[in-house]
């Protein structure tokens, strides 16, 4: 089963990574430690048992398991003084701490895509919103790509699950807003709320709520 976590995809069946909707490299053994640690979460594995799980009949140092779990923290953005994601306890093993939802599957992905779902709408234009992660910034890979120097590479994260919208500032310089108050957490965020990235201002719509007329309105300066 695919999950989605921070701005990361992990896709077991296809032995894929993605972050900010880009492959990320794993070495084979890597991508088994995340797979299995997303597997037992938020269990606590001993490092004994990854040892042997990770090298079976083979005997190797506690610093071989130490690099496989930098890289996994490399690949997904987590690090292990300020941890989103792994947990480290020391003299006993890791664990997964993070927030994980299922990922839509690709015929979930078509039908959201043809319904129209919820939707961003600003002066530049209008972008519509995915279930899972949907990321901002100014980076043209972003899912809501913005060309403005005020906006961040990757400036915030926008979950769409199940109905329901919520956004989170990636460490941006200039700040996200909703309804005015710049947000330091996960926020929920409401049909008609204003949402602000840097210096560029956008309306949260939901599918049931977005009449045409409405978006001229708000592409009108």
């Amino acid at each position: 089963m695919s999950v989605i976590f921070g701005e990361c995809e992990f896709d077991p069946l296809r032995h894929e990574l993605l972050r900010h909707g880009r492959p990320t490299p794993l070495t084979p053994r890597a991508f088994q430690l995340l797979e299995l640690l997303l597997e037992r979460r938020p269990e606590v594995i001993p490092k004994s048992e990854l040892l042997e799980h990770l090298w079976p009949g083979t005997f190797v140092s506690d610093a071989s398991l130490h690099n496989l779990v930098t890289e996994v923290r490399a690949a997904i953005g987590d690090t292990p003084h300020a941890s989103r994601f792994i947990r480290t306890v020391p003299r006993c093993g890791y664990g997964f701490h993070g927030d994980v939802q299922e990922a839509p599957t690709t015929a979930r992905r078509a039908s959201e895509h043809s319904a129209r779902g919820p939707q961003l709408v600003a002066k530049q234009g209008d972008w519509s919103l995915s279930e899972g992660a949907n990321v901002v910034g100014r980076d043209p890979d972003c899912a809501v790509s913005l060309e403005d120097m005020s906006v961040s590479r990757h400036h915030a994260r926008i979950v769409i699950s199940n109905g329901q919208a919520t956004i989170e500032d990636l460490e941006s310089k200039n700040g996200t807003f909703v309804n005015g108050r710049r947000i330091t957490d996960v926020t929920t965020v409401e049909d008609g709320d204003q949402i602000r990235v840097g210096s560029v201002s956008m309306v949260y719509r939901r599918l049931s709520t977005l009449p045409s007329t409405l978006t001229q309105h708000q592409r009108t300066p």
